[in-house]
């Protein structure tokens, strides 16, 4: 593989920068005055514009715009029970604020985890304090992220000082090659996504029924 390093540079700084600016709605914010189908795709692609326009499974022969969701999506997740259904075709701020959670939480979770998540017939004040409470992890994790790729991928930012230890030699946790640095965001989602995937599966678990707590050790060979 070949990588320019200018471009890695520019690329690096300009994604830290935009992520850093990057907010989801406060819930006052969502529109709550019913929108048909077409408008909520638009919205939700607006709002969630950060996540890979790959996975859109749509396009506006019209406008040429990619979609993040499309009609069909949203109509499935209506029918399984994953949201609520529209009100006469019309979809509201609870209706908005179950697709910003989901199509944020589908990047490591599966539908299945999502509905324990987030789930179906609580009450709309309900539905509010949990995407509060997820629009402000959401902030701090967009922090967190930023400030962990700055100290991992120093090395490849061309304008600043490398990662070092005590004694001079180059910290074991920074990436040196723009492979690297894949490898590392690849290996950090993977364990993020199968510990959030565990913690799912302790829900209404105890210590009698979540199997055994006892330290255990990778086998030497």
């Amino acid at each position: 593989m070949s990588y320019d390093k200018e471009l890695i540079d520019g690329k690096l700084k300009r994604w830290e920068n935009y992520i850093r600016h990057y907010s989801l709605p406060d819930w006052e914010e969502i529109p709550d005055f019913g929108l048909y189908m077409e408008q909520v795709t638009t919205l939700i692609s607006q709002y969630l514009n950060y996540l890979p326009t790959e996975d859109a499974r749509e396009k506006d022969r019209d406008r040429d715009t990619l979609f993040l969701i499309t009609p069909s999506v949203i109509n499935n997740y209506v029918r399984t029970k994953v949201m609520p259904e529209p009100v006469k075709k019309r979809y509201y701020r609870i209706h908005i604020a179950y697709l910003i959670m989901i199509c944020s939480l589908k990047q490591s979770l599966n539908i299945s985890m999502i509905k324990k998540l987030i789930p179906m017939g609580i009450r709309e004040d309900e539905v509010r304090r949990i995407y509060t409470e997820f629009i402000e992890r959401h902030h701090y994790e967009v922090d967190y992220f930023a400030e962990q790729l700055r100290s991992i991928a120093s090395p490849l930012y061309g304008a600043h000082a490398e990662e070092t230890g005590e004694d001079g030699t180059k910290a074991d946790f920074t990436a040196q090659s723009t492979e690297d640095l894949i490898f590392s965001m690849a290996l950090i989602a993977g364990f993020s996504k199968l510990l959030a995937h565990k913690l799912v599966m302790l829900d209404g678990k105890d210590l009698n029924s979540g199997e055994s707590i006892e330290l255990r050790y990778p086998e030497e060979g």
